[in-house]
């Protein structure tokens, strides 16, 4: 079995930076793949609450660890314009030493849109208008000066130097599911696709799926690495677990049933549910736990479980 990649998501929302750097470093220590947060500027349990903006926190925190990867699950392709988004990202792969995780997906939540003035086009619009930013973005960061002129982007002779560290450049992840419009984008442009939660229950189909388009694109599915989106249970016994998983249902359960397709129980028991997945081809986790940011349980899940891989 190739090396398992274990990815934590951190708190935002209703919080201080403290703690968020203090849990960075302290997955930095513990040997955790990456860390990430997640694009929105709106709260989203209350839209008028604190939260901090991902992109000024993935480079706060790229200065202060070392090992580990730092991304967004998933920026929100609106928000910046692609070839700005280039650049920024070739800088901060820069600044990182190559630890960027580079996530983008078509965006969603249409109150942040009318809040921040951004127009909200249909889906099909915004998954368009992704395919054409990520093709940007992998000109920019491998041509030396590039040229693309689109429906929705262009681009005249533009240069992005430095360069990402990362050769030939970072890894594109696309983040999504929808199965006609933007999993075939995953078929023709991304590196790698990070299955949500919500649809997690629904993996096996989204494959089928994105297998069907890499056929009609004449891609071959293996050059598509695939990460999953999960909630995390773990806990030292049954009494614990069931204490947990009702706080856990209460927190996560707009995600579905978490305890049905997240990874749950004690700690041989999430290591058969990721052995399980491992095995429909999922090769990194990015984990929403349960009691988020505690220190003890990314200490237990390191030593228990992630030590299994």
């Amino acid at each position: 079995m190739s090396k398992v990649k274990f990815g934590v998501v951190l708190r935002q929302e209703k919080i201080e930076f403290k703690p968020i750097r203090e849990t960075a470093e302290l997955c930095d220590e513990l040997g955790y793949h990456s860390v990430w947060f997640y694009d929105h500027i709106l709260g989203m349990g209350s839209t008028d609450s604190d939260i901090f903006e991902a992109w000024t926190l993935m480079c706060a925190l790229s200065t202060i660890t070392s090992q580990v990867r730092i991304g967004t699950l998933v920026l929100c392709n609106s928000f910046r314009p692609p070839s700005l988004l280039a650049k920024m990202a070739a800088t901060l792969d820069n600044i990182s030493d190559g630890r960027l995780e580079l996530a983008i997906g078509a965006g969603w939540f249409e109150p942040e849109y009318r809040a921040y003035g951004y127009p909200f086009f249909n889906t099909v619009t915004r998954i368009e208008q992704l395919r054409e930013a990520v093709k940007i973005i992998r000109a920019m960061w491998t041509e030396e000066k590039a040229t693309f002129i689109g429906k929705y982007y262009q681009i005249n002779e533009a240069y992005c130097n430095p360069k990402p560290v990362q050769k030939p450049h970072p890894r594109i992840i696309i983040g999504g599911s929808g199965e006609r419009h933007l999993l075939r984008v995953v078929a023709e442009l991304a590196d790698e696709w990070n299955c949500p939660a919500s649809n997690a229950w629904e993996y096996d189909r989204k494959l089928t799926v994105l297998k069907n388009h890499c056929r009609d694109l004449g891609r071959d599915i293996n050059e598509i690495a695939i990460s999953e989106q999960t909630v995390c249970v773990i806990a030292k016994d049954k009494s614990e677990l069931e204490e947990k998983l009702t706080k856990a249902k209460k927190r996560y359960g707009f995600f579905g049933d978490i305890e049905k397709t997240g990874i749950v129980g004690t700690p041989d028991e999430c290591i058969e549910r990721i052995c399980n997945k491992v095995e429909k081809g999922i090769g990194k986790f990015t984990i929403f736990f349960s009691d988020i940011m505690k220190p003890e349980t990314l200490r237990f899940f390191a030593k228990e479980v992630m030590s299994a891989f």
